[in-house]
């Protein structure tokens, strides 16, 4: 079970918080190490409104660097469809966002159709 810290954060224990993202449809976990190493980014510690720095950047699939030119879930799809089974709920995105002041702008190198919006962080699903 998710401990929340408020509607919109959660608690995902030492160090990390994770907000819901709507383009996403899914969760976007934060490190916010209070030394803040390289590895975390700034938090404001206000979890009904919270601001990370820098920029947020999620990539899956062929997205990530290292993956490029390797089996994606773009691969697996296209063969499930082939075989006449239904695409699996995995795909390659990239999510690339400000969040300020528990507003997300999602910037416009977004793979998902909120890019270049700016909406409300949404509460945590049930």
């Amino acid at each position: 079970m998710t401990r929340l810290l408020s509607p919109i954060l959660a608690d995902y224990g030492t160090d990390m918080v994770a907000f819901w993202c709507p383009g996403c449809n899914s969760n976007h976990p934060i490190r916010v190490a209070p030394h803040q190493s390289s590895a975390s980014w700034g938090y404001n510690f206000n979890p009904a409104a919270p601001t990370f720095t820098p920029s947020v950047l999620f990539r899956s699939g062929h997205h990530i660097p290292s993956q490029e030119g390797k089996r994606c879930w773009c691969d697996y799809n296209r063969e499930r469809v082939e075989a006449g089974k239904e695409p699996s709920g995995f795909t390659c995105d990239v999510c690339h966002s400000f969040v300020t002041d528990g507003k997300i702008q999602f910037l416009g190198d977004c793979t998902h159709a909120l890019a270049g919006q700016t909406v409300d962080l949404p509460e945590w699903p049930k």
